[in-house]
């Protein structure tokens, strides 16, 4: 039961709430000053000079103090206004952030695009230029520019000549 208690008040949410709480009690505490220090007396002014803290009227002995309830509901809805006015600059900057980032990886694709090498194409491989024959009279392999074969002493220069010229007819 500790380990699952343990696990409970260390996940992020529950974290961000109490980090959440504890700065909203002292925000309420300038809230409820600027209510009862700054704007109930402006009110005041317009009201003749009313304090809404003392406004009550008393039933059977029991004092009903609507003064302080008002002065609670304005403190409320100041604190609304500003939690609104926060969550709306969050919302902002979070698309603001949310634009940025779109373009930011269009922009990534656009360059990773750019660099990705292309697909090569298969070249054929030249054949390469032969560099030895074969002796038509001892089979033998010789070099290419031989005239005379080295182990049957044939003159090839001859018999070439001869071939192309049959080829030719």
């Amino acid at each position: 039961m500790w380990k699952e208690f343990k696990e409970f008040a260390t996940k992020g949410n529950v974290m961000d709430l109490a980090i959440g709480v504890i700065i909203g009690g002292g925000f309420q505490s300038i809230v409820n000053s600027l209510v009862n220090d700054v704007i109930m007396p402006a009110i005041s002014i317009f009201t003749g000079k009313i304090d809404f803290n003392d406004m009550m009227f008393t039933i059977s002995g029991n004092s009903v103090k609507y003064g302080s309830f008002i002065t609670n509901v304005i403190n409320f809805l100041i604190m609304a206004f500003c939690v609104f006015l926060i969550v709306r600059y969050i919302n902002k900057l979070n698309k603001t952030l949310e634009e940025k980032s779109k373009e930011f990886n269009k922009k990534l694709e656009k360059e990773s695009k750019f660099f990705k090498r292309k697909k090569k194409k298969e070249v054929p491989t030249p054949t390469p230029v032969p560099t030895t024959k074969i002796c038509p009279f001892c089979l033998s392999e010789i070099n290419i520019k031989a005239s005379k074969c080295p182990h049957c002493t044939s003159n090839l220069k001859e018999e070439i000549e001869g071939e192309q010229l049959k080829i030719e007819e």
